[in-house]
């Protein structure tokens, strides 16, 4: 009986089955690491073969999407002047639409088709800040109400309200300090 080259064949020292031919587990020398050289030269070339995004498209598509968004936004407004709200009054009771608005979307699964074709224009309005508190609070929903809907709700939104917190209070300190200095109160 001969030694077999399969996977069952015995191994010398050598890191070779006894028939002469390399064991599964050893590298052969071309799966050696690739130096930083070779790296930046496969970079270039995957960067060469990667299908162009359609960046006009993409454009034309977000400004679609967020045009319509703020045209609903300006259509709640006026209702809100036509009832009888005053111009500067109406802009709480409008995000509140639009926050409620967006919400619902998300919940129903509308706003993830809009954010898929309108991309950016989905996000940038009231509405999409809606929908990054919305949709991270629906996924881990299965986790409870306190470990995942409270926990993961202002995971996307949350750095965006302590940012846009402290840039408030930033601003407004300059404007207390240079009214100071000026005399102006």
């Amino acid at each position: 009986m001969g030694a077999s080259k399969g996977a069952g064949a015995a191994r010398n020292g050598s890191g070779k089955n006894a028939g002469g031919g390399r064991s599964k587990t050893s590298r052969p020398a071309s799966s050696r690491p690739a130096s930083p050289k070779e790296q930046k030269k496969y970079q270039k070339i995957a960067q060469q073969a990667r299908p162009r995004p359609p960046v006009l498209i993409n454009c034309i598509k977000a400004f679609l999407t967020g045009g319509v968004i703020c045209l609903v936004g300006q259509g709640v407004l006026n209702y809100f002047i036509r009832i009888g709200v005053k111009p500067p009054d109406s802009g709480g009771p409008l995000a509140g639409v639009m926050v409620t608005l967006g919400a619902l979307l998300t919940g129903i699964g509308v706003y993830d088709v809009i954010g898929k074709f309108g991309g950016m224009g989905s996000a940038l309005p009231i509405t999409g800040f809606a929908n990054s508190i919305v949709s991270p609070a629906m996924e881990f929903k299965r986790e409870g109400y306190v470990l995942g809907v409270g926990a993961r709700m202002f995971q996307v939104a949350g750095p965006v309200i302590v940012y846009g917190l402290v840039t408030s209070v930033v601003v407004v300190l300059i404007k207390m300090a240079v009214m100071a200095l000026t005399g102006k109160s």
